[in-house]
């Protein structure tokens, strides 16, 4: 029985699971919002507030107590700077968990974790992503309608090619015609000097 044993193992080693919470809590103070398990997320908040809590003392000590588990300076610059005078008031209870429901494949309940007090930044990067999507809509509609204008300057030429071949059939055959006179007006000459040989032939019997 595992009655009093306090933390959740994760089906990971120790040195993973140290490794899992600092790159949770990294990815939470920089995006203020993140999506992963229940169980996760519940870890995540402990860990997270501990951090803040000594964040607010905001010495040295301090620093290089939070740069122990977040190795990126850009994120612990912004926890001393702007999110511990935005939360540090708070007697606690500095990040807020939402259940989503079960996942779709294994159904492990998801859940949302998230900082107090930033809906409105991470609304504005919503309506900023949205926006973003409704550009590239737009975009593909264009490029769509432009290959749909393209298709019909290709179907509008297409009969003035018929009129150019029907035009050239036709000089073909008149040229083939041409060689059928000649050689008809060649075997009418030819014919000519065989019946004047033929009459010369009479006449010489005759006599």
């Amino acid at each position: 029985m595992r009655h009093r044993v306090k933390g959740r193992k994760l089906g990971r080693t120790a040195s993973h699971r140290a490794a899992l919470k600092n790159s949770l809590a990294t990815s939470l103070l920089k995006h203020k919002r993140i999506k992963t398990t229940l169980a996760k997320a519940k870890e995540t908040r402990g860990f997270v507030e501990a951090l803040i809590t000594k964040a607010r003392k905001n010495d040295l000590n301090a620093r290089r107590h939070v740069m122990r588990f977040i190795n990126d300076k850009e994120v612990v610059k912004e926890l001393f700077s702007d999110i511990v005078p935005k939360i540090g008031d708070r007697p606690g209870g500095y990040t807020r968990v939402v259940k989503l429901g079960n996942r779709m494949g294994d159904a492990a309940s998801m859940a949302i974790i998230e900082l107090v007090d930033y809906n409105e930044v991470i609304n504005k990067k919503a309506e900023d992503q949205k926006e973003e999507k409704v550009a590239k809509k737009e975009s593909k509609k264009k490029e769509k309608a432009g290959d749909g204008v393209e298709e019909a300057k290709v179907v509008e030429e297409t009969p003035a090619k018929k009129e150019k071949k029907e035009t050239k059939a036709k000089k073909t055959d008149k040229e083939k015609k041409e060689p059928k006179t000649k050689k008809e007006t060649k075997a009418k000459k030819e014919t000519k000097p065989k019946k004047e040989k033929a009459e010369k032939k009479d006449k010489k019997e005759k006599k």
